[in-house]
């Protein structure tokens, strides 16, 4: 089976999506329908849709999706971690239809200002329940938020903590520094995953090639082993740069053929249990 572990849909008529430009391709609605396609022409069989904006009402209607749509195996939804009742939150949602799609909870910590917004007791004790509730969290983060992301998981050892986009990584620029020590620590902790995925986004969408993006995929593939590292094509957020096949491809290029089973599939279906 190969698994895609990481993608959007968005309908601009339900909800803006404001971190997008007025100018920007991606300007308009990406549906399971839009994706179902080209998921087939490149051979995935199974998905992960993750939450796009920090609203409550989004993961009821991603949990639907999965409910209607056999290519989403798991939804990586969004709730608010600082809430009181946030063990209660995520029960109400499991029951809803298609609530035993809901997989994970991922919130969007690369908008926080403090860096160590993790590590906020309100927020930890949300991140406990979700770890009680079954359930994994997703990392969206930037390099210098990393050294929380490896408090947080070195203090709770029964969460499992994935690590979307390679911690978004300097790509454009070249540096490895310091966000491969930050990648090295996290990996260091065995309740830790990665996603391969967010590469071209990161790069320079004039000029990037797969040599600019092998430096950032072999760290982690070196940190996490294929185990622990598992494909995302962030669609439609990569169509900006790469087509849906083409980011397949790359990830595939970019990687050992003798890894493939666990990275395209594997990882994914034992860590978010699809």
């Amino acid at each position: 089976m190969t698994v895609d572990a990481h993608h959007h849909v968005w309908d601009l008529s339900v909800r803006d999506q404001d971190w997008i430009a007025e100018d920007s391709p991606l300007r308009r609605d990406f549906t399971v329908d839009d994706l179902a396609p080209r998921a087939r022409a490149a051979g995935v069989d199974r998905t992960v849709l993750v939450q796009t904006v920090t609203v409550a009402e989004e993961t009821p209607e991603f949990l639907a999706l999965a409910d209607a749509h056999d290519l989403i195996a798991g939804v990586v939804g969004w709730t608010d971690l600082t809430r009181p009742d946030v063990a209660e939150e995520l029960a109400r949602l499991g029951e809803l239809p298609g609530g035993r799609y809901l997989k994970g909870v991922r919130h969007q910590v690369q908008g926080e200002p403090d860096p160590r917004w993790l590590l906020r007791p309100d927020v930890l004790r949300g991140l406990t329940a979700v770890a009680a509730a079954g359930l994994v969290h997703d990392l969206v983060v930037l390099p210098h938020q990393l050294p929380a992301c490896v408090e947080a998981a070195a203090s709770m050892p029964e969460l499992t903590f994935v690590l979307d986009h390679l911690g978004k990584p300097p790509i454009a620029s070249g540096a490895l520094e310091p966000w491969a020590s930050g990648i090295r620590e996290l990996a260091a902790l065995p309740n830790t995953v990665c996603k391969l995925s967010g590469m071209v986004t990161e790069a320079d969408p004039a000029s990037w090639t797969a040599d600019d993006l092998r430096p950032y995929a072999d760290t982690v593939l070196e940190a996490f082993g294929p185990g622990r590292l598992m494909f995302g094509s962030d669609w439609p957020v990569c169509t900006a740069t790469a087509s849906y096949g083409e980011v397949l491809d790359l990830a595939r290029q970019l990687t050992d053929p003798a890894t493939h089973v666990e990275i395209f599939g594997g990882t994914a279906v034992r860590v978010y249990d699809l």
